[in-house]
């Protein structure tokens, strides 16, 4: 055999090498959702895999780990991403009552409706306002300084407001969850 079929034999033979690798992989990981969604099909699991790999290789990450993760385009073209995890050591040995504010800004349907509106592109406290379903003016005005002392919104401009970028995939996450 000349040097270049013998180069070409030796470049198909690391790639069979690494296509059954990634088959092992693959099929070692097919079954590792154990609740009732196991029935899905494991590529619909990939976050939850890439979450396993990094608890496998984190050791701050041994008791467990959870994310947020998304990737969303707004009504106005406005592109998010937005990805944050925390390992679960200790996390339910802290008090979580310093979160109860955040938790109770988002329970009210009025301040859930508003960030609703706000998401969908009506930014401007006139325009929040002719929306009825949102109540008086001074009620709109009590609910928006609720959600901007939780930081669900920020004031981007004199009578406009935004959801921080930071905050879109935990509402919509929180969203998601609670419709569970």
């Amino acid at each position: 055999m000349n040097t270049e079929t013998v180069a070409i034999l030796n470049t198909l033979e690391a790639l069979t090498e690494r296509v059954q690798a990634l088959e092992a992989h693959a099929e070692a990981n097919a079954h590792s959702p154990s609740d009732a969604s196991s029935t899905v099909a494991s590529a619909d699991f990939w976050a939850l895999h890439g979450v396993e790999q990094r608890r496998a290789s984190d050791p701050s990450t041994a008791d467990g780990v959870v994310m947020l993760v998304g990737s969303v385009t707004l009504p106005d073209g406005s592109p998010v991403a937005w990805q944050e995890s925390a390992g679960t050591a200790g996390l339910l040995e802290v008090d979580w009552a310093n979160h109860a504010a955040s938790f109770a800004a988002l329970g009210h349907p009025v301040r859930i409706e508003l960030l609703r509106h706000v998401l969908s592109g009506t930014h401007a406290t006139a325009d929040l306002a002719a929306i009825e379903s949102l109540g008086t003016t001074g009620q709109l005005h009590h609910h928006l300084r609720q959600l901007i002392s939780t930081g669900w919104l920020r004031q981007s401009g004199r009578g406009n407001y935004e959801v921080p970028a930071a905050r879109v995939v935990p509402l919509l996450v929180a969203v998601v969850g609670a419709a569970r």
